[in-house]
């Protein structure tokens, strides 16, 4: 029997136990280049395991998913966090589970505000990306460097995710 499962507004309320909403709101927290650029400054911290690990910040081109979308995989990495913001304000939605004995316990399902990015934390049980529009660009930081930093988990019946965008 498939579960849906309902979006909800990502807040950082509610995303707070599965990482951190990494977005530009308020007055910036300092001023930049010669008081042209104001800096939010230290909004996510990334997390990083293991002697050989190190920051490491790419860019990745995923295309546009449709709803409702069939959850069938979701992932984890037990050596660091994963920062995941669009670089041109898509919105995406963000698939994050509770680690049920060494597996993802029930997911939840949040869809973002055009300028938000998030960054999971360390060992979270997640979804891959998933843009509502596409090929959209995401800057991502993470964990580069040895080590086994790859869980998958895949489904035996998938779960799906729809409700109103």
């Amino acid at each position: 029997m498939t579960t849906v499962i309902s979006l909800e507004p990502l807040t950082a309320a509610a995303f707070a136990p599965f990482g951190v909403v990494i977005e530009a709101i308020g007055d910036p927290s300092f001023m930049i280049n010669n008081g042209m650029c104001g800096r939010y400054h230290d909004l996510a911290r990334p997390e990083v395991t293991g002697a050989e690990g190190a920051v490491s910040i790419s860019v990745a081109r995923s295309d546009a998913i449709k709803l409702p979308l069939s959850l069938t995989m979701m992932e984890r990495h037990p050596l660091g966090s994963q920062a995941f913001v669009p670089m041109n304000g898509d919105r995406l939605i963000v698939t994050v589970a509770d680690d049920d004995d060494g597996k993802p316990g029930h997911p939840r399902a949040f869809v973002s505000a055009p300028g938000q990015g998030i960054q999971y934390s360390m060992n979270i049980w997640h979804g891959v990306l998933a843009p509502l529009s596409g090929p959209s660009d995401f800057l991502i930081v993470d964990r580069a460097g040895a080590g086994d930093n790859l869980v998958e988990h895949h489904f035996e019946t998938p779960f799906i995710v729809k409700g109103a965008t």
